[in-house]
């Protein structure tokens, strides 16, 4: 069983996993999920990223309404975070396994320097053999920029510390075939355009964020060589149940292994700017050359020298992502020139290619 032989496991918990309907931490359902995480602590090491905040922090302001702005919802969610964090330290606690809390935002995931700091705050929590508690930092996030839940946020996490497996525990079994409601789809290589059809299926069948954010997620693992798995949450002994049972949806991802570089640069959420360029540089690339100047023609954003970009041709057609070696003014400034003319236009010269080819992954 996969499950069994991963060393990293990312548990994405629903928030109907970890509150009830009333806005009560489900302690005895947490109790036995920690008792499966005990049973395997020697061996691996487990993240777990808790939905929840916002219901707890409601049940404890006494607001009972469901439809609340942004602002007044990060407000309930700093009053929840705490209660969340608290209730998962104290259970974990009675069985002697220690926990740290961790809110991410987009931006510590998409800005690579941030996503290194990130990681080296998780390898530091697994040393300490402590089981790092996720959640978006819903305090300072805008409709803008957030993940907006948290199956896309497991993802990316997944990916940035190298776990091998993300399990999302929600309240289906996995995800429904189309034509027959009662079958689980148990695995999927590729996301198609039948799989892409389920999206249409309503959102309280798959959890808050539906089934969209949950292929979110999957092709962000799939891109990463993340397994991940869609289970039922709702039964005591999650993880002793999808080993036993074997009842699940397997996302199985299309590569082995990419280095750590370009596994940040092929599941970023968003780019920071597109570069334009002319059909001799697009070969040059599917050839496995750098993108040079001299093939850009045009660009569009602004962005900083190691930002994530997205490059397309000129029928914008997406052909790669990568990291840019010169920001978007200087780009500007040296699009469609040859190398050697950089220097002499800049005034400097730092590197030679727009995108150097071990920055970049061709889509």
């Amino acid at each position: 069983m996969l499950i069994e032989n991963s060393k990293i496991i990312v548990l994405k918990l629903g928030s109907s996993t970890v509150v009830d309907k009333k806005g009560k931490f489900k302690k005895k359902w947490v109790t036995s999920l920690i008792k499966d995480i005990k049973k395997y602590e020697k061996k691996k090491h487990f993240v777990i990223v808790s939905s929840g905040a916002i219901a707890l922090g409601q049940k404890y302001l006494k607001i009972n309404k469901k439809k609340i702005k942004l602002d007044m919802s990060q407000a309930i969610a700093a009053v929840g975070q705490i209660h969340l964090a608290s209730e998962f330290q104290k259970l974990f606690e009675k069985y002697k396994i220690k926990t740290g809390q961790i809110l991410i935002s987009p931006d510590d995931t998409e800005q690579r320097r941030r996503a290194l700091n990130v990681r080296r705050t998780f390898d530091n929590l697994f040393k300490l053999n402590a089981v790092p508690i996720v959640n978006e930092n819903d305090t300072t996030a805008t409709a803008e920029i957030k993940y907006g839940d948290n199956d896309r946020l497991a993802a990316r996490v997944a990916q940035i510390i190298g776990a091998d497996t993300l399990v999302i525990l929600s309240d289906v079994d996995g995800l429904y075939d189309k034509s027959n409601r009662k079958k689980i789809i148990t695995t999927v290589n590729k996301i198609d355009e039948k799989i892409n059809s389920l999206i249409n299926n309503k959102k309280n069948d798959y959890g808050s964020g539906g089934i969209s954010t949950k292929l979110d997620a999957a092709k962000i693992c799939m891109n990463s060589g993340c397994h991940m798995f869609l289970a039922n949450g709702k039964k005591d002994n999650p993880i002793k149940n999808i080993i036993k049972n074997k009842i699940y949806t397997h996302f199985i991802p299309k590569i082995s292994s990419l280095d750590a570089k370009k596994k940040w640069i092929i599941g970023s959420l968003n780019s920071s700017g597109i570069i334009f360029i002319d059909q001799g540089a697009a070969h040059a690339l599917h050839n496995g050359k750098s993108l040079l100047a001299a093939g850009v023609t045009k660009i569009t954003g602004i962005f900083n020298k190691g930002e994530n970009v997205l490059i397309v041709d000129q029928n914008e057609k997406h052909l790669a992502r990568g990291l840019a070696s010169f920001n978007s003014d200087e780009i500007h400034k040296i699009k469609g020139k040859h190398s050697g003319e950089i220097e002499k236009i800049l005034g400097y010269l730092s590197k030679s290619e727009i995108i150097h080819k071990d920055d970049m992954v061709m889509l």
